[in-house]
């Protein structure tokens, strides 16, 4: 009688099985080995595809030149007058003005434009300094950043300044809206 070691079926795939699963994203690819020999280049057929090849590294540099000023800094240029928030600690920023809302926690950086928000939510701890923003999005996700406060008074002032913005900006995005709504 003869006796099997391991299973001979595959591993199962999906959620139900692997917590990191997320459908649609490939397996990362297996590093290379020396053994597999350098990667062969395609081939050029025609001496004007070696000419339009030639002239792409070229174009691709004027690109790079025209783009190491962040777009971020181009729109500082055209910086418009109005109320703007700004709240930070030694790990957590928050930044919101004409342009939208920041977040910035350690290295981690993420940009939400006045249409791309649903609500903006504040919570304060009832004890300690903590001052939590979550930004809402119309498809049911929330970002929420927590600032520590040098201390509570800071509280009622962020929140007259953050609601000065938010009545500045937000509010004229979905009265704008409205206004367009009601005209059709």
């Amino acid at each position: 009688m003869e006796q099997r070691i391991g299973s001979s079926s595959q591993p199962l795939e999906g959620a139900g099985f692997d917590p990191a699963f997320i459908p649609g994203l490939t397996s990362p690819a297996s590093e290379r080995t020396e053994e597999d020999g350098p990667e062969k280049e395609p081939e050029v057929a025609d001496a004007e595809e070696t000419d339009a090849a030639a002239a792409e590294p070229e174009e691709a540099a004027e690109a790079a030149e025209a783009a190491k000023v962040p777009p971020s800094e181009q729109e500082e240029d055209t910086e418009t007058d109005g109320p703007v928030f700004e709240a930070s600690d030694r790990r957590a920023k928050m930044v919101a003005d004409h342009r939208g809302v920041r977040l910035s926690l350690d290295d981690q950086d993420c940009e939400f434009r006045w249409d791309e928000i649903g609500a903006v939510e504040t919570e304060t701890a009832r004890f300690g300094k903590r001052y939590t923003v979550t930004v809402h999005t119309p498809d049911r996700r929330w970002y929420p950043i927590e600032i520590e406060a040098p201390a509570r008074s800071h509280f009622k002032e962020w929140d007259e300044q953050l609601d000065a913005v938010l009545d500045a900006y937000f509010e004229t995005e979905t009265t704008e809206t409205e206004v367009a709504a009601d005209a059709d």
